[in-house]
């Protein structure tokens, strides 16, 4: 069993690492746009709980407090969180409690594939906490279990991964061992924004990532994610997007950020939905594959379809 801690400890844990947050909030009307949608079957929508927590599962769609987890959890789509529910990181956007993790499940791949087969899942992504305790960053914990998965099920598997940071030529030497059929870091914001918003992280680190694993497998699409919102302009954003094809980004996602709380890094713009048309336009023209940009979307949000547009893409001959 993974380090399971009750929502109500979890809670505290988050709400103390950011509370120097709420004394400089920036309190902004919520736009009309702003608007989650409803599941259309809740029975699925709690089945799919049941069964994550009766296997003592994570998912990143609850630890984060995805706006969209009713609606991927009535499709009976989930992303696995791996190797526990505490971070060793302290990103003050973030929602998944910070701390010293516990030892890694031995089980977790077991009780991931059985998930996989119980809910049907044709297209399964796994991403992770960051794991600094680790000597290999827990790159060895995800190809565990991505072979379990494609030996056990026909699902495609996409890997979502944190920076590996001081320990990358050795997270990604053992990466190599399997070939995904994504590989997705994100990018998160802009440059400017990183030493106040993504605290450890390296803008240039994590472009270096996503070009070197192109070149590990240049047939394993790349993948990228940002969140608008967090002070940015949109001549950044853009300057984003041309930086993660020139390191050849394939995929990316945009999406507004949503503060969890009040002791989270506050939100200083709601960005209009046709803005959001704009970012997916200018990420066609400069020849991304796909690009999921609008107000509620997230990093592995409709994952499978993206993938699958790729995929057509390299089927039509073109180069991507």
């Amino acid at each position: 069993m993974t380090d399971f801690i009750p929502k109500e400890q979890r809670t505290t844990k988050k709400i103390k690492q950011h509370e120097v947050y709420r004394l400089n909030e920036v309190k902004l009307p919520k736009p009309s746009w702003l608007k989650v949608r409803i599941p259309a079957n809740a029975l699925k929508v709690k089945e799919v709980r049941e069964l994550l927590a009766n296997k003592g599962m994570h998912t990143v769609c609850q630890e984060a407090n995805c706006p969209n987890l009713n609606e991927c959890f009535n499709k009976k789509r989930a992303t696995f969180l791996l190797m526990g529910q505490i971070c060793t990181r302290r990103c003050p956007f973030c929602d998944v409690a910070h701390g010293k993790p516990l030892p890694l499940d031995p089980e977790e791949a077991d009780h991931i594939v059985e998930s996989i087969k119980r809910l049907g899942i044709k297209f399964a992504v796994l991403t992770s906490v960051d794991r600094d305790d680790l000597k290999d960053g827990g790159a060895s914990h995800f190809v565990h279990c991505v072979k379990k998965i494609q030996t056990e099920t026909d699902a495609k598997v996409e890997i979502l991964i944190p920076d590996f940071r001081g320990r990358l030529e050795r997270a990604l030497e053992t990466l190599k061992e399997v070939k995904p059929d994504v590989l997705n870091h994100n990018i998160e914001t802009v440059p400017r924004l990183y030493r106040e918003v993504k605290p450890g992280g390296s803008y240039e680190h994590s472009l270096s990532l996503l070009k070197k694993w192109s070149e590990i497998y240049p047939d394993c699409p790349t993948k990228s994610g940002l969140m608008v919102g967090l002070g940015e302009t949109d001549e950044e954003i853009i300057q984003v997007l041309k930086d993660l094809r020139a390191n050849n980004v394939q995929m990316v996602t945009i999406g507004q950020y949503l503060a969890p709380s009040k002791y989270h890094y506050p939100v200083q713009r709601y960005v209009h939905p046709d803005t959001f048309k704009k970012y997916a336009q200018t990420a066609k023209e400069l020849g991304f594959s796909s690009c999921a940009s609008g107000v509620l979307i997230r990093s592995s949000y409709g994952a499978a379809e993206q993938a699958s547009e790729f995929n057509q893409l390299l089927n039509d001959g073109q180069n991507i």
